[in-house]
């Protein structure tokens, strides 16, 4: 359903069963999937693909142009997948670069008043509490909460399940499981409680903490940590990726 108020430029690609509703604005080169609602006064532009089944509530703002100053022009896109809910007043800008991408995937949650800056990937269902900014060149992966009014400084990368406390400043990397927090962030613990809710088992969260403790508690500098976590802790899968997370990082992880 088109409300008879709402502007589709009539070469936008609209999906079966889309609702969209008043005062909203679609452009020309626009590709919206199946089943997507779009509440009232949305606005989706510039180069920009939803998947299906998103909803997008009141004045939010999808695709349009970058507000880096370092934009030339150019073709720029913005990717978003499936079954995502972007909530009032979100703003996704699309990517800086002829050719680049701000990229969103599936099962997202994004919550009032939240910003997706140029250039960003989100992975898989993560949840953006209210307020909460990522900043250029941000990386988010799957399974990660960002708490209220958190903001993330350009490219900072947040590890899969890991969970960003609310109004806290992050300025490095956030290791994947764990949970920062504070003004600037730190380390506090693993995510117990978002482990637990997606069936990581017992064997691996002892095996989280027992690297947490070595990395974040035991007084040794990012490569002793590593080596000693390799020697002492079980090479499950999770801390594989741990590993591998904070020796590829560029800007080092929080401590």
């Amino acid at each position: 359903m088109h409300h008879s108020t709402a502007i589709v430029h009539p070469r936008a690609q609209i999906g079966a069963d889309c609702h969209i509703g008043p005062y909203c604005i679609i452009g020309e080169h626009v590709t919206l999937g199946d089943g997507c609602r779009l509440h009232s006064h949305v606005v989706i532009d510039g180069h920009t693909r939803l998947g299906r089944e998103n909803e997008i509530f009141p004045f939010a703002s999808i695709g349009l142009k970058t507000q880096d100053l370092k934009w030339k022009g150019g073709l720029t896109r913005t990717e978003i997948g499936d079954h995502n809910t972007f909530r009032e007043s979100v703003t996704v800008h699309s990517a800086t670069n002829d050719g680049e991408v701000t990229t969103i995937g599936s099962h997202n949650h994004i919550l009032a008043c939240c910003h997706v800056a140029h250039n960003v990937t989100i992975g898989n269902h993560v949840i953006m509490s209210n307020y909460a900014g990522l900043s250029g060149h941000t990386t988010v992966g799957d399974h990660a909460v960002l708490g209220g009014m958190a903001a993330i400084h350009q490219f900072c990368r947040i590890g899969k399940f890991a969970m960003v406390g609310g109004c806290s400043r992050v300025v490095q990397d956030v290791s994947p499981f764990m949970i920062v927090e504070g003004h600037p962030a730190e380390t506090r613990a693993i995510n117990k409680v978002g482990l637990e809710r997606n069936g990581v088992t017992e064997e691996t969260q002892s095996a989280l903490k027992q690297a947490y403790k070595i990395l974040f508690r035991g007084g040794l500098n990012t490569p002793n940590a590593l080596a000693r976590i390799e020697a002492e802790v079980p090479l499950l899968p999770e801390i594989l990726y741990l590993l591998e997370f904070v020796r590829s990082s560029e800007r080092g992880v929080t401590k």
